[in-house]
């Protein structure tokens, strides 16, 4: 059997927070590894339980949560769900990469410029 889901259910209003909680401790296969209740603790409870979802709540403007991408630079394999529940709203946010090209010429100086980092747009 594979290792379970592991979440963390940040700062939702704490009836919502709860029913999220109680939904997933009813799966056999998804795991609540921490439940924070206030927003100034995310980081440091993310950064202990190395999660694979967090669940926070979505403020009224739909933007993503300036802690997002805090926490998908530091965490680039967890997702992060945000949930408006008063407005029957959710996003999901995930991080993915880009792969750059530059050419290289091909010498003795441009191999070791391109190990250094020189000409790297």
């Amino acid at each position: 059997m594979a290792a379970p889901v592991r979440v963390v259910v940040a700062n939702q209003p704490r009836l919502m927070r709860e029913l999220v909680v109680e939904t997933i401790n009813e799966q056999p296969d998804i795991e609540v590894v921490a439940e924070i209740q206030n927003e100034s603790e995310i980081l440091q409870v993310v950064d202990g339980t190395n999660p694979d979802f967090l669940i926070i709540g979505l403020d009224e403007s739909d933007r993503r949560p300036a802690i997002c991408d805090v926490l998908l630079q530091r965490h680039p394999d967890m997702k992060i769900l945000a949930l408006a529940p008063e407005r029957n709203f959710s996003i999901f946010f995930w991080a993915s990469f880009n792969i750059h090209a530059s050419p290289v010429e091909a010498s003795e100086a441009g191999i070791l410029n391109a190990l250094r980092g020189k000409g790297q747009s």
